[in-house]
């Protein structure tokens, strides 16, 4: 399995007045070239449970094993290592930076890991073309369209070609159109081996024939059919 949790339990502020349990002894598997829906209210642990599945800290008990690697044991330094290698992270708002080009929007996450200038435009251009962003390499990323912005997103989080996609709310400011471009994107990923978690309440996300599986929280509880 690529994902596995067993157990997993995260607490906040542990032993202080306002202690929250956000998740509770959740435990699920998601196995290499799946594509799974994670539905949740707000406050349910939804983005909890993408934070750890992304790395991003370890739980506070229970086992999490992202790609081989048990996150307990991690310091934060190779926990932040093992998030750049294995996770691609496409946000709800983009969290794109309007003043640079597509091109350098897209070669960021490589920005700390020493590769050349060359090596990272070629990283980039390969992505542009598949994606069809090609031709606004050198826009400012303020200027495109919101479909044309949703691709550099997604050329972003391959850049580092991580075997997990984790897409929080995706299609949330996109129309019908561009959310089901969205989906067949990440069709294609998957078809290509790559894992993909989608957060979304959206029913072309939820109804898609790609999807293999649809994780349901609630109250900091997983519910898998």
């Amino acid at each position: 399995m690529l994902i596995e949790l067993e157990k997993v339990t995260k607490i906040y502020n542990r032993g202080n007045p306002n202690e929250v349990t956000a998740l509770h002894d959740v435990s699920l598997q998601v196995r290499q070239g799946s594509m799974v829906c994670l539905q949740g209210a707000s406050g349910s642990g939804k983005s909890t449970l993408l934070a750890i599945i992304g790395c991003v800290f370890p739980p506070t008990s229970g086992r999490a094993a992202i790609a081989g690697k048990k996150l307990s044991r991690m310091p934060d330094r190779f926990l932040t290592k093992h998030r750049r290698e294995t996770i691609g992270f496409i946000f709800q708002q983009f969290n794109i930076l309007p003043r640079l080009s597509v091109l350098d929007n897209i070669t960021l996450p490589l920005l700390p890991l020493g590769i050349s200038p060359a090596e990272r435009k070629k990283r980039a251009r390969k992505l542009m073309e598949q994606l069809a962003i090609g031709h606004k390499e050198y826009f400012p990323a303020g200027q495109i369209s919101g479909g044309e912005m949703q691709r550099v997103a997604i050329a972003r989080a391959l850049i580092n070609n991580p075997p997990i996609i984790l897409a929080d709310e995706p299609t949330a400011h996109l129309d019908s159109h561009l959310s089901m471009e969205f989906m067949q994107v990440m069709a294609d990923l998957k078809s290509g081996g790559k894992t993909i978690i989608i957060a979304s309440h959206d029913s072309l996300v939820s109804g898609h024939p790609a999807l293999d599986t649809i994780i349901s929280i609630r109250d900091g509880r997983v519910h898998v059919p």
